[in-house]
């Protein structure tokens, strides 16, 4: 039971610094960030992590440190955290801070993205409207152009020229916060509008954040590091700190000792070992970092479940993955098997070059999806699925999205674990029928290879599954090898018949192939008692399954 004290409450979905503080929400001290940035005073600074680590609330709290405007009343924020006891206190309330989130930025259409944006600068500009008695008349034509939203408005250069009013009114220069500057181009990518949009971001970004004589300093959030050819071709100050590196590894996410902190203080510290297997696992630089929305929301839930998966649409993820070639596949079998790959990790992420599939590392290291388990040289890392929530997204999200779905996956699953191979088959060929399109299918490879990773996200508590390894005389194509040897073992032999009528004979020649190769050799070896061939032929959306039992010797 809780004491008398009056517990704090959990700040789920609150980003805004302030409220934050004065509603007295619990929060971890992050505040020792100001004092390492104001060290690099003058820069140009990007920050990659994944969405919902902390981007947003850390941007809102340099906000309402640095910002000249309210400075009085922000300074009572910060009491009793870290950075009042710094000597960089002192710089607290001197600066004018221009700060634009677009992490809502996510337009079908550019002309609804163009809107959108307007609406968000025209909303900066209204906060600023007390510039417009101190503006020369030119100037007061401008701003006014941006603050009603009118078409012929210079919106590019609108942060430019807001540093600038700032400038000529406080004698200060000024810092420009960005948060989840690359939403837009993310949304622009997965709505075909990627062209337009990188060229308006391209020069509003340059405008604001390069040889801007009115810029103090620039600080940017993202997911991604958008490659250079892209948006940043025209900045060539900038310093980009990703879960790559070690600097500033610890102030987006939660450290091991905060989730120890946070657990006690709501008297959860007993579930400290089912919250690692969850919610930790991942690598920023060195530093071992925690998912802090989902130690949020497993507080106040008190239930072990995947809370960040459901926080995204996972396009990208999706769009690589249809791309993907048997290469990708294979890596893919290692992962959801739990083993390490090696791969080449870059800062950028080129859209420009989204058809190539190996993109797909980048990409998922980059947006939380897989971790760093440690570094190797030139720029090469090993790579793992970091917890059980990432885990269940990729078992989930990849049966819904490839596979008819979890539900029908999982009925065909257990009726092949209960030997019974008609019902099998036929779920198997409900969903060819009604989830599987006829370009899925064409590509026998790729499809194939979908099935064993279902088979292996669905089966691997239960079964060592493999696919193309060596037994006997040759290469089978999926075994299913039970953990418990009491139960069944599975070998599955994949063929592609010419005609519908050829099915029933590629079954028989698959069982026979199986049969004579003695692919179930190694599985005897190891003690299962039970081993059933499968042989499964395959026309179109037209199957066949075929089986023989065999008793271990």
């Amino acid at each position: 039971m809780f004491s008398m004290q009056k517990i704090k409450g959990l700040p789920n979905g609150i980003s805004d610094f302030k409220v934050l503080r004065e509603k007295n929400y619990y929060y971890i001290d992050k505040t020792s960030l100001i004092e390492e940035l104001q060290q690099e005073i003058g820069k140009t600074i990007l920050f990659t992590r994944p969405r919902r680590f902390g981007k947003t609330l850390n941007m809102s709290m340099l906000q309402y440190f640095w910002d000249i405007q309210h400075a009085e009343e922000n300074r009572t924020l910060f009491q009793g955290l870290y950075i009042e006891s710094s000597p960089y206190f002192s710089e607290q309330g001197k600066y004018p801070v221009i700060f634009l989130s677009l992490k809502d930025l996510k337009e079908r259409t550019w002309e609804g993205c163009q809107k959108a944006m307007k609406k968000l600068l025209s909303d900066l500009y209204d906060k600023h409207q007390f510039l417009r008695e101190f503006l020369n008349p030119r100037d007061l034509k401008y701003f006014d152009r941006i603050w009603m939203e009118e078409k012929e408005a210079n919106y590019s250069g609108v942060l430019k020229d807001l540093a600038k009013y700032l400038f000529q009114y406080y004698q200060k220069k000024v810092i420009i916060l960005i948060d989840e500057y690359d939403t837009p181009m993310v949304s622009s990518y997965e709505h075909g509008y990627y062209e337009e949009a990188i060229a308006f971001f391209r020069n509003f970004y340059s405008a604001a954040l390069k040889d801007n004589e009115y810029l103090q300093t620039g600080l940017m959030t993202g997911i991604l590091r958008v490659a250079k050819e892209g948006i940043f071709s025209g900045l060539n100050n900038l310093v980009v700190y990703s879960i790559l590196d070690e600097k500033y590894s610890s102030y987006f996410g939660l450290t091991e000792e905060e989730v120890e902190e946070a657990l006690q203080y709501y008297e959860m510290e007993y579930k400290l070992q089912d919250v690692k297997e969850w919610y930790d696992g991942y690598r920023f630089g060195n530093t071992e970092i925690y998912n802090p929305w989902s130690i949020l929301n497993y507080i106040s839930n008190k239930k072990l479940d995947a809370y960040w998966i459901h926080t995204s649409n996972n396009f990208l993820v999706y769009d690589l993955l249809e791309k993907a070639n048997i290469n990708i596949f294979d890596d893919l079998q290692k992962v959801f098997q739990g083993k390490e790959i090696q791969k080449t990790i870059e800062y950028s992420f080129p859209f420009q070059d989204m058809t190539n599939p190996q993109e797909i590392w980048q990409l998922l290291v980059h947006s939380g999806y897989l971790k760093t388990e440690k570094s190797l040289d030139n720029h090469r890392y090993a790579l793992k699925i970091p917890n059980q929530e990432i885990q269940s997204f990729f078992e989930k999200s990849f049966l819904n999205r490839f596979l008819g779905g979890v539900d029908m996956f999982g009925e065909m699953i257990t009726a092949l674990k209960k030997g019974k191979i008609e019902i099998f088959e036929k779920k198997l060929q409900d969903i060819l029928l009604t989830k599987v399109s006829y370009h899925d299918v064409g590509q026998e490879e790729k499809y194939y290879h979908n099935l064993v990773l279902g088979m292996i996200l669905s089966m691997s508590k239960e079964y060592e599954i493999h696919s193309n390894l060596e037994s006997g005389y040759g290469r089978y194509d999926i075994s299913l090898e039970p953990k418990d040897k009491m139960k069944s073992g599975f070998i599955l032999e994949l063929k592609v018949a010419k005609s519908e009528e050829e099915l029933e004979k590629k079954a028989k020649e698959a069982l026979q192939q199986i049969e004579d190769k003695k692919y179930d050799i190694e599985m005897k070896e190891r003690g299962i008692q039970e081993i059933i061939p499968l042989g499964i032929s395959f026309y179109g959306k037209k199957i066949q399954v075929l089986k023989s039992v065999k008793k271990a010797v």
